[in-house]
């Protein structure tokens, strides 16, 4: 994404008192946002990218938190993944409840935790919708671009 292009979205942003933008070309994901900070008419920008890495250097697979089954269990599961690489929380603070916990509904503007990333917080939405079945993260784990957070039994 070229910086003239930001700036328009800026602009439109501005003009039409929009709080947020979010662009997804293939596996480049945009969002735009406004109102975070001290100065409320400049937008934040988060840019998530997958990020290649040679094979010899990948780290070695986490143990999931629940043991998968067939491939037909899996049939009627969508999984949540990690849009970005950071960290992964399942509430806004320490003190508050998760956003979601297993055997949770959600519907795709439901938030589902928070991936910090460069002191960034970013909200991650479900995306889908249908009841969370396993969470396969724990709390202030790192993930990686791709990883599976949750897995939500649709339909």
């Amino acid at each position: 994404m070229d910086i003239a292009k930001i700036k328009t979205l800026t602009k439109l942003m501005v003009d039409n008192d929009l709080t947020e933008i979010m662009i997804r070309d293939g596996e480049q994901r945009i969002v735009l946002r406004r109102g975070s900070g001290s100065d409320s008419e400049a937008p934040q920008v988060v840019m998530a990218t997958p990020v290649v890495q040679p094979a010899a250097h990948l780290p070695a697979p986490a143990a999931q938190a629940t043991p998968r089954g067939s491939e037909e269990e899996d049939a009627g599961l969508s999984k949540i993944k990690a849009p970005l690489v950071g960290t992964f929380y399942m509430s806004p603070d320490p003190k508050s409840p998760p956003f979601v916990n297993v055997g949770d509904t959600v519907t795709p503007d439901t938030v589902v935790c928070i991936i910090v990333a460069m002191k960034v917080h970013n909200e991650i939405k479900a995306e889908v919708s249908g009841k969370i079945e396993s969470i396969e993260v724990q709390n202030e784990q790192a993930v990686e671009f791709g990883q599976v957070m949750f897995r939500v039994r649709t339909g």
